[in-house]
């Protein structure tokens, strides 16, 4: 579920998989890729959520760190290894190439890292472009997601109206405001980003007072209140 708050194992455990150590991790499961992001001020790569709260800019990832590079970030960020196989930038440069030549996009799901040891699944995006440009001396992937519309919501229909994307800022906020619990019985697992009144109903995004942690039970038990 998106806005789902998770600690690194459960994150793990959702995508069954012993590590994700991976920034990029191309059809991680056979039907879609994932990818970890932050926006954290030592973050290692630039990515960026858009203003309009559905568009993710994700940075390509950098050559590994070997004897002969001391520097990755002195370095071209890679389509291919040393071995001629494709990176893992590579890859989803492809899926965007098959996709402008009229293929379906790449569905990706997002993990943001908020704090150590706290993450937040973003939710299922679309591959839909990317490009290699100049920064800082070097050359970098960019890749565009867009929020997808058909999000994984389990039975829980009345939730798919909440499709905005909080702001990793106002998760930071409420996080700590709310002590990590919920707000209404103070459980601290099975988490939730919530809406206090829901985007579609002219709820904000964008202010930490309309967004609260619920548990599991409390979210499901107000969606199922929303008419």
């Amino acid at each position: 579920m998106k806005d789902d708050i998770l600690t690194y194992r459960e994150m793990c455990d959702r995508e069954q998989v012993q590590t994700l150590q991976r920034g990029m991790n191309f059809r991680l499961n056979p039907a879609y890729s994932v990818i970890l992001m932050s926006q954290r001020r030592n973050a290692p790569y630039n990515d960026t959520i858009l203003a309009d709260g559905l568009t993710i800019l994700y940075e390509g990832h950098d050559i590994p760190k070997t004897g002969d590079v001391s520097d990755p970030k002195k370095h071209d960020q890679a389509l291919y290894s040393k071995t001629g196989k494709l990176t893992q930038n590579g890859k989803f440069a492809e899926a965007v190439k098959r996709h402008r030549a009229g293929g379906l996009p790449e569905k990706v799901r997002a993990y943001e890292k908020l704090f150590n040891g706290v993450w937040s699944f973003r939710g299922t995006f679309e591959l839909i472009d990317y490009e290699y440009i100049l920064q800082s001396g070097r050359q970098v992937f960019k890749y565009q997601l867009k929020l997808a519309d058909d999000q994984d919501m389990g039975d829980c229909q009345a939730l798919k109206d909440r499709t905005r994307v909080i702001p990793t800022e106002i998760k930071k906020q409420v996080w700590k405001r709310d002590a990590g619990r919920c707000v209404i019985c103070g459980a601290e697992d099975e988490l939730h980003f919530d809406h206090d009144i829901p985007y579609s109903k002219g709820g904000s995004s964008i202010t930490a007072d309309n967004v609260r942690i619920l548990c599991a039970r409390h979210n499901i038990a107000k969606s199922n209140k929303i008419e």
